[in-house]
């Protein structure tokens, strides 16, 4: 017999059943007129296949709709669960904690997303970024952004810079190597810029820039929604976690049913099977995000490209990447469907003397895949261990 339920399903889980099922009803549908009528001057040519292509249409699609609801529940059953230990808090704000993992060498102050569960770097054994660095001769400190209560619902993204990240920064007691991933990159960008005091070097981990680079209309979609998205975020003071999730969806809207097909056909005991629940779990855990703020980043960033054109302010002063004077490392991940190479890769060019690596990896696999110790951990150790004493 099958066994419990352990979890839901991708979120939201209805929306790419939809997804699947289109792709599949479009699929059979445009395969019909090849049966039903075919131009003179191809019939000969085609033969007995004409009357064959929809069955095999029809085959396949069915075949690939089986692979995707095994793939699903296979997940939701599968008995693998997170259990590394939170390591100790060394300052605390609202919902924000700064969780420090050791090491007796030069303090690295890891920044995440404001949407995604802080612990994508701390994510399982031999799957820790900051562990592994810890064991390193470094340092690392982890922001966990923690769920927004009532206070930071109504943060701007100047009240979690200027503000919370700042605040954080100081508590360490030195300067600090800071390191922005995804999102987070941008915030610890603007925090660079505005306390040098605090700051030594930074180093940037797939982050947006250019929102218009890689796909113009694609991004002006993701800001037309935002007065659709209104309802929500006025009454709940947050975009939810399932509305985030819709928005990821249109990036790619056919690759969750795609990665769960594959994960049907994988040995469910064997570690891509756990790495793959491991990050879905994560995934799927995500946090929902200040209203101000979503309205900013969809308004802002996606409509307007500000950061591009000069016009992105944090307190007032502009985020502007060629003012910065520290020594700069900037990962753009090749294969990255998130951040497209296009829009992370023109902050190299800003930033004077800023150091480019670009491995063959994913946005998440660069940091937490199973060759993220070549891909990323050891050319962000090799950086650090080559930076002048703060």
């Amino acid at each position: 017999m099958p066994g419990p339920l352990l979890r839901r399903g991708p979120r939201p889980l209805l929306l790419h059943l939809t997804l699947a099922m289109l792709k599949s009803s479009g699929s059979v549908a445009a395969s019909m007129p090849w049966s039903s009528g075919l131009p003179n001057s191809m019939a000969p040519q085609l033969g007995g296949a004409a009357a064959e292509f929809p069955a095999a249409v029809l085959a396949e699609t069915l075949r690939q709709d089986r692979a995707l609801i095994a793939g699903i529940a296979a997940y939701r059953r599968h008995p693998w669960h997170r259990d590394l230990p939170d390591p100790p808090a060394i300052w605390a704000e609202g919902g924000s904690r700064l969780l420090d993992y050791g090491g007796s060498g030069r303090s690295v102050l890891f920044v995440p997303s404001l949407v995604n569960r802080a612990y994508v770097l701390d994510l399982a054994p031999g799957h820790s970024m900051l562990r592994w660095l810890a064991s390193q001769g470094l340092r690392p400190l982890l922001l966990d952004w923690g769920w927004p209560g009532a206070i930071e619902r109504q943060f701007t993204l100047t009240d979690y810079i200027a503000g919370r990240l700042e605040r954080a920064l100081a508590a360490v007691g030195e300067r600090v190597v800071l390191v922005g991933y995804c999102m987070g990159g941008l915030l610890t960008l603007a925090a660079a810029l505005r306390r040098p005091d605090l700051v030594a070097a930074q180093a940037l981990l797939a982050v947006p820039w250019d929102f218009h680079a890689a796909d113009a209309e694609q991004a002006a979609v993701l800001a037309r929604l935002r007065p659709l998205l209104e309802p929500a975020l006025t009454a709940t003071g947050t975009l939810p976690v399932d509305g985030l999730q819709i928005l990821f969806a249109l990036l790619d809207p056919f690759g969750i049913a795609a990665k769960y097909r594959s994960f049907a056909g994988l040995d469910p005991d064997g570690p891509r099977a756990r790495l793959f629940v491991a990050l879905e779990d994560w995934l799927n855990d995500g946090i929902p995000l200040a209203a101000p703020v979503a309205r900013e980043a969809l308004e802002g960033w996606y409509g307007a490209n500000t950061p591009v054109r000069g016009q992105w302010r944090v307190a007032g002063l502009p985020v502007d990447p060629t003012a910065l004077r520290m020594p700069s490392f900037v990962a753009v991940p090749a294969r990255d469907r998130i951040v497209p190479p296009e829009s992370a890769r023109p902050l190299a060019s800003l930033i004077a003397g800023a150091v480019l690596h670009q491995p063959g990896a994913g946005h998440i696999g660069m940091a937490t895949g199973s060759s993220a110790e070549t891909a990323l951990w050891q050319p962000l150790r090799d950086w650090i261990a080559a930076l002048p004493a703060a």
